[in-house]
């Protein structure tokens, strides 16, 4: 029976093969394209917007034509992995529906700005890439992803809008250039693992927003050159791996550290506890210094501001100062009248002619 069919396929007219292709796209949903050493998509044949799986990884595409991708109006997963891209179309923000975009193990420099768009996003993978920079304003769109890996790049800063990314539980970006992470990391309190492992010299220190990251359970911050761990991560009660060899540790010790993350929450909750409890002593320092300067002054801008002098206390004129440029009052207009300056005082005999 076999070699009967391969006969009868092979006796199929051209439009029967695409017409069958087209049926079985539309049953499986489904179209893999892997490892075919394809240099070019082949659109002319597909009904692209009955697929929901795309897979063209471990090809040779240098592009993907912007056609194309507007097309995948229902597309949930693409896979373009291994091939030879060197960007990614606009009408990628045309993927309203995608969740899953791999784009690993190409020559990217850049994500388009468009990738804002794919609202409904949850996992995206940039790994092995000449990445140096992802789009500013990706987290305040992209708050459905889950994921977020862009490990083996040349990436120095993440986003300010990585905060918004309230979804994000995984976050890897390991060997790259990272010098900082951004602030308002408190904001992602989903996230589960973090990976900021080998920045090497990039990377010298945390912030203490990494404290609260609540649901935190793994943390990589091996080989870089962080000196200080945040006192605030004894606070992560959640917390269950902790790596941080190949730095130049100072506060925890490394033997602390290769003990257990028990060993490194209950030194770091004493290095906490003292820095709090010598801020506690500051302020009543300083509370108890206000409370006596108030005592003797009679209150701040009171009524008796003995021994305090305020800004023009010099040139404090008498009370009964009136001021000539006051309305002017019969009385003090009086005092400045012709006959009164002119007339003989009072008690004075005057002059006989």
């Amino acid at each position: 029976m076999k070699p009967k069919r391969a006969k009868a396929a092979a006796a199929m007219s051209p439009d029967v093969v695409d017409e069958g292709v087209q049926i079985a796209e539309k049953a499986a949903q489904k179209l893999d394209f892997s490892g075919m050493f394809l240099r070019s998509v082949p659109s002319s044949s597909f009904d692209f917007g009955f697929i929901i799986n795309l897979d063209l990884s471990n090809n040779n595409l240098e592009s993907i034509p912007e056609s194309v991708t507007a097309r995948l109006l229902n597309l949930v997963v693409l896979d373009l992995h291994s091939n030879q891209l060197k960007a990614l179309p606009n009408s990628i923000g045309c993927l309203s529906k995608i969740r899953a975009l791999n784009v690993c193990s190409n020559l990217l420099e850049s994500l388009p700005k468009s990738i804002e768009n794919c609202r409904a996003l949850q996992e995206l993978a940039a790994n092995l890439n000449k990445l140096r920079e992802l789009p500013e304003t990706m987290g305040f769109e992209l708050t459905c992803l889950q994921k977020l890996a862009v490990n083996c790049n040349k990436i120095a800063f993440l986003p300010n809008s990585t905060s918004y990314m309230t979804s994000l539980r995984v976050l890897d970006v390991r060997l790259n250039c990272l010098r900082s992470l951004p602030d308002g990391l408190e904001r992602l309190v989903h996230l589960q693992v973090l990976n900021l492992s080998q920045n090497f010299h990039h990377l010298r220190s945390l912030p203490a927003s990494l404290g609260l990251l609540v649901s935190l359970v793994e943390i990589d911050v091996s080989y870089n050159s962080i000196t200080v761990l945040p006192d605030s991560l004894a606070g992560l009660a959640r917390l269950r791996n902790l790596r941080a060899d190949g730095n130049p540790l100072v506060r925890p010790p490394m033997e602390v550290v290769q003990q257990s993350v028990d060993a490194v929450r209950e030194y770091l909750g004493t290095m906490e506890t003292g820095e709090a409890a010598a801020v506690r002593r500051r302020e009543r320092r300083y509370n108890s210094w206000v409370k006596k300067l108030v005592t003797c002054t009679g209150g701040v801008g009171g009524a008796g501001n003995f021994g305090v002098r305020g800004e023009n206390d010099s040139y404090l004129l008498p009370s009964d100062y009136r001021s000539i440029d006051e309305p002017a009052s019969p009385r003090y207009v009086g005092m400045f009248s012709p006959r009164r300056l002119f007339s003989p005082r009072r008690g004075t005999p005057a002059r006989k002619p």
